[in-house]
C-alpha cells in the first residue's frame, strides 16, 4: 500500500483552493481510488490534516471505542472531528481549504504541504518553519526518545 510522503510548497489562489501535488494525487487516487477527502483542524498543532475517506473512518472508529466523559476525548472531538469538512479534488487536482479552517490554522496565503503515511498536513509556510527550526528542538531529548522506538 503507497502511502503519503514528500514535502510541496504551494500558494492558495484567490478562492482559496490548493493544488494537491502528482504524487500526492496519484496515492489518492491509485490506493483509496477516490478523489473524496476530508480536511479537519490538528489536535494540538496549529495546521490542518487531509484524510482519504477510508483514514477518516478509521480514525473514527478508534475514537468511538474510547470514553465520551473523558476530557481529553472531549476535546479531540470538538476540535478534530467537528471541523471535519468534506471535499473533493476538481478536475485540475486542487481542493477548496475552507475559510474557517484557514483561519482556525492561521494559514494565510504561502502553503506547506506534507505528506505523512496516512494523512497530508496544511500549514502555514511560517509555522512550518518555526515547528520544523533544528535549533529550537531538545535534540538530545528527541534523539533518546526516537531511539527508544527504534528509529
Amino acid at each position: 500500500m503507497s502511502s503519503f510522503h514528500g514535502k510541496y510548497y504551494y500558494s492558495l489562489d484567490p478562492k482559496g483552493r490548493i493544488v494537491i501535488p502528482a504524487p500526492l494525487r496519484e496515492v489518492i487516487l491509485s490506493t483509496y481510488n477516490n478523489s473524496k477527502l476530508y480536511i479537519t483542524n490538528a489536535d494540538f498543532d496549529k495546521c490542518l490534516h487531509v484524510y482519504p475517506v477510508e483514514e477518516l473512518a478509521k480514525l473514527q472508529d478508534k475514537v468511538r471505542s474510547l470514553p465520551k466523559s473523558d476530557e481529553a476525548v472531549k476535546y479531540f472531538l470538538r476540535r478534530v472531528i467537528a471541523s471535519a469538512t468534506e471535499c473533493e479534488l476538481d478536475k485540475q487536482g486542487r481542493i477548496l481549504v475552507p475559510y474557517e479552517l484557514r483561519v482556525d490554522a492561521g494559514i494565510a496565503s504561502d502553503i506547506v504541504m506534507v505528506g505523512l503515511l496516512d494523512k497530508i498536513e496544511l500549514w502555514d509556510k511560517s509555522a512550518w518553519d518555526a515547528v520544523t527550526n533544528p535549533e529550537k528542538v531538545d535534540a538530545k531529548a528527541f534523539s533518546a526518545a526516537l531511539a527508544g522506538y527504534g528509529l
